[in-house]
């Protein structure tokens, strides 16, 4: 994996842990473009079950980006070679 493509995952992934709703824009695989309200921060993150526990075991694609959808309440993923726009409020109302 090139070094700027681990920092770019990196980044990314500090910010979806740190920010309850990300903007993700990103072109799917079929070509249509798709934006998604995404997060990795523990205040949003559903209980993880045994099932969820597996499938994190599993190697990770250093080319995608695993991340749960807001909207959708479910586990998406998407191509980090794809993203168009990445973006999140930097202040937050409590």
């Amino acid at each position: 994996m090139k070094e700027d493509s681990s920092l770019q995952r990196q980044a990314l992934t500090e910010i979806l842990k740190t920010h309850d709703r990300v903007k993700v824009v990103f072109t799917k695989v079929n070509g249509d473009e798709r934006t998604m309200y995404c997060t990795l921060s523990p205040n949003v993150l559903p209980a993880q079950t045994d099932l969820e526990e597996q499938v994190q075991d599993r190697t990770p694609n250093p080319d995608t980006l695993v991340v749960w959808d807001i909207e959708a309440e479910g586990w998406r993923s998407f191509r980090l070679d794809s993203v168009i726009l990445f973006t999140y409020d930097m202040v937050y109302d409590d």
